[in-house]
């Protein structure tokens, strides 16, 4: 179609294309379609030779032969250069970080999610498996460098690869050898390569959207979690009506909220006192340790979760309805994967209560990682380092430590009572 400029728009773009649909260059949509021919069958008759390679040629020569009046890369662009520009360092000024900060975490985001993605394809197809920080820390480094050059930010590309991977490529030589041969054919080919038609390259790009999109995929999808169909037809239709990079940032956001909303969901607060002295319906122990009957005045309370932001509340107005007065409490935390700065909050919160109300708390099966970050959060200021035990059995030893000298001095107020 003769536009002159073509908006990057879904809505704007596809009115347009309506208004110059009688415009249509019909040997450019021949080559279209014989371009995805090309390729479709090459791929299943034989799948050792690329058929977007073979399609290229067959379409450029005809073009040139034929002198076929369809826009090519040189006509559209321009003369593709046979050689590297010098390495420059960029300009950079306040206003233009301020401008670009924001779609650069974007593209930078999108790079590490598609490489990755590119990796896991392969790891599935061979059997592998890839190093996530190697490959995010390359990419990186070649995106760097490619902008000395003046070139333009790139990810790992999961049709090449899957292509790679099919003719037999299993190493980083296969990725090795692409790039060199990239570079010859630019270095050595350019002015042939400036006349591939744009049509056979629409064509091909027709057949490798088509392998990425995954369709069946998507469909399997929209019978999944609720949070999981919500977050993908939001990103998948503001990726089409508005820009990648608001869908990203979107995206990102409401996972975000989703892992939030699952991670609270998953804690539970229960009260296990009742399993100490009772068996299950086949006369097994609920617990798995070897445990003596809980003593008259302790309940303990199972805590599974992360103890984060989300999950604080719940725990904080589980333990409000508390309906006994207990001596000791002991919260069982083996279960507990982590905690951050609201959860730590609310526990101290809930311990003070529990104190106020002459309560003693015990916590049992801290792991490493949540007594660290107890500790740097202040805890030992509302409870002593000696509250906290290792497992069930310490803790409820300190708990009948606990109850003896809370008797003994009952005991010894009531002797000096009389007199």
């Amino acid at each position: 179609m003769s536009i002159p400029q073509l908006p990057a728009d879904f809505l704007e773009k596809w009115s347009l294309y309506a208004h110059h649909f009688n415009q249509i260059n019909g040997n450019a949509v021949a080559i279209g379609i014989g371009s995805i021919a090309i390729t479709v069958a090459f791929n299943h008759l034989f799948p050792k030779i690329p058929g977007s390679l073979i399609a290229i040629l067959l379409t450029t020569l005809a073009v040139h032969f034929l002198h076929l009046p369809v826009n090519t890369i040189e006509a559209a662009f321009g003369k593709i250069p046979n050689h590297l520009p010098a390495p420059t360092l960029p300009h950079v000024d306040f206003d233009s970080i301020r401008a670009l900060i924001q779609p650069a975490f974007a593209i930078a985001l999108l790079g590490a999610i598609e490489s990755l993605l590119s990796a896991v394809v392969a790891d599935g197809m061979i059997g592998g498996r890839h190093r996530s920080n190697t490959e995010l820390i390359a990419q990186g480094i070649a995106n760097i460098s490619s902008a000395l050059f003046g070139g333009i930010p790139a990810t790992g590309a999961i049709a090449r690869t899957a292509t790679n991977v099919k003719n037999g490529g299993r190493t980083p030589i296969a990725g090795i050898t692409h790039a060199l041969t990239l570079l010859l054919i630019m270095l050595l080919l350019a002015p042939l390569a400036g006349l591939i038609p744009l049509a056979c390259l629409a064509g091909i790009l027709t057949v490798v959207a088509y392998h990425m999109s995954e369709w069946r995929q998507f469909v399997s999808l929209l019978r999944g979690n609720k949070y999981d169909v919500i977050l993908l037809l939001v990103t998948f239709f503001l990726t089409i009506f508005f820009d990648l990079v608001i869908a990203i940032e979107i995206g990102i956001v409401l996972a975000s909220f989703a892992l939030m909303r699952r991670l609270s969901e998953s804690v539970s607060i229960q009260n296990a006192s009742v399993l100490f002295n009772n068996e299950s319906d086949n006369g097994e122990q609920l617990f798995d340790e070897e445990l003596p009957k809980l003593p008259a005045g302790v309940i303990v309370y199972e805590i599974r979760g992360p103890l984060f932001f989300g999950a604080a509340q719940t725990f904080r107005e589980t333990l409000a309805i508390i309906d006994s007065k207990p001596r000791v409490i002991i919260f069982r935390m083996r279960h507990v994967p982590f905690i951050d700065a609201t959860g730590i909050y609310r526990l101290k919160e809930v311990i003070r209560q529990l104190h106020a109300q002459r309560i003693h708390v015990v916590l049992s099966g801290v792991n490493a990682q949540v007594k660290e970050e107890l500790e740097k959060g202040g805890l030992y200021s509302v409870l002593q380092r000696e509250f906290l035990l290792d497992n069930i059995t310490a803790a409820l030893h300190k708990a009948q430590a606990l109850l003896h000298a809370s008797w003994c001095k009952k005991g010894n107020i009531m002797m000096r009572m009389p007199s």
